[in-house]
């Protein structure tokens, strides 16, 4: 009995996610594993937003909704872009989701056709490439080095795009390496894309509330308003408000585009969970302490992660402008010898020899298509990152 498509089995299950599981089954024997593989705030939800959704059970909201949204989070989603990013937007351009994830994968699956080309800088979230895969397109990866400050340039955008280009997708502040851009950078990919007018830009802006620099984040539309027939903004509550579980993302585009993404949702999954939606209306509309005390946690935690790592001679690092991330590269440390005399030949071993000798899980830079490099998520526990970044550093030492 075959129970796997053939076009399943061109895609992967999510690397950090299978990572953390071993991590997990680790700690379950026995083993003291400090797991930084997993993008997740170790925050608990805002109690006022704990409330708001007891509250909507208790009034009984706990039926069907409009199958993007309620009409409460809709408007709460117009207020935020209005208040945040000086963007305007109607009921009817906003779509809310099961998450962040979804948004991405109903805004595809609305445009794109067999061939279609989707242009993805890299390093790039896990995802990108297995949805458009899943969806009939190819995608395009085009390389942000080390070197580059891991970010897209107009020329090299220029030269990616063509007649087959759908979309191009960014995600700023980025995860894994935390890199963002400034107005003029937006502004100066934005005047790329004006000159491809079947180039749709999906910006991927769900970590807007982390960010460390001096300049303060700034949104591909409002960079580039001229093209707000041709954006999609991906957002969500997941990573701001500490709400990973409640599994809200939004976005807001053309309505037309909007309307469509709706009847994807009614046939598959339909309405995001009608508490969790009440929740997500609560975060945004409520009191936003809790985001601004959670923006100083984790600086404390990128100064304290950086500081450790800096110390490890052959360790490339770049501090992050946003998002809970740090993105070593660690082409010095390839073809190292390992205590037991194992050569570690890319950064996928290099990941397996952390987690079985230093009890630290990470994330290879393989599943973001930049090598060599890992991934390590500071969302978590200062005494946790300093346990980790010892382990990391003595595991470095013992190699030859």
């Amino acid at each position: 009995m075959k129970y796997e498509a053939d076009l399943i089995k061109k895609i992967k299950a999510s690397p950090a996610m299978a990572i953390s599981m071993k991590a997990r089954q680790m700690s379950a024997s026995g083993v003291d594993v400090v797991d930084l593989s997993v993008g997740e705030p170790d925050f608990a939800t805002p109690a006022y937003i704990v409330d708001a959704a007891v509250i909507a059970m208790r009034r009984g909201e706990t039926h069907y909704t409009a199958a993007d949204g309620t009409a409460e989070l809709k408007d709460a989603v117009v207020e935020k872009f209005r208040r945040e990013n000086d963007l305007h937007f109607s009921r009817d351009q906003i779509s809310a989701a099961n998450g962040a994830k979804q948004i991405i994968f109903n805004a595809l699956m609305a445009t794109l056709e067999p061939g279609d080309e989707v242009v993805v800088p890299t390093p790039y979230w896990v995802s990108y490439t297995d949805m458009v895969t899943l969806l009939g397109g190819t995608f395009k990866l085009l390389p942000c080095s080390y070197d580059e400050d891991y970010k897209l340039t107009p020329e090299k955008l220029d030269a990616a795009l063509s007649e087959r280009t759908r979309w191009l997708l960014l995600n700023a502040p980025n995860n894994p390496t935390g890199a963002s851009y400034t107005r003029a950078e937006m502004r100066a990919l934005g005047d790329v894309v004006a000159r491809y007018p079947k180039v749709m830009v999906l910006s991927d802006e769900i970590y807007e509330q982390i960010t460390y620099g001096t300049t303060p984040f700034c949104s591909f539309l409002s960079a580039c308003p001229e093209l707000q027939e041709r954006v999609v903004l991906v957002n969500g509550v997941s990573k701001a408000y500490a709400m990973t579980g409640w599994r809200i993302g939004f976005a807001a585009g053309p309505a037309e585009l909007i309307s469509v993404m709706a009847k994807i949702q009614s046939q598959s999954t339909s309405n995001p969970c009608s508490i969790s939606q009440a929740a997500a209306a609560a975060a945004l509309t409520g009191p936003q302490n809790f985001v601004r005390e959670a923006l100083t946690e984790y600086k404390a935690r990128r100064d304290l992660v950086l500081g450790g790592l800096q110390s490890i001679s052959g360790l490339r690092l770049r501090a992050p402008d946003g998002a809970f991330y740090v993105f070593p590269e660690c082409r010095a440390f390839i073809d190292a010898r390992t205590p037991s005399g194992k050569v570690i030949e890319n950064d996928n071993q290099l990941a397996a020899y952390l987690l079985q000798d230093a009890h630290v899980a990470v994330v290879p830079g393989a599943a973001f298509g930049s090598e060599p490099c890992f991934r390590i998520s500071f969302a978590t526990s200062r005494d946790k990152l300093e346990k980790a970044v010892d382990r990391i550093g003595r595991a470095f030492t013992r190699l030859a």
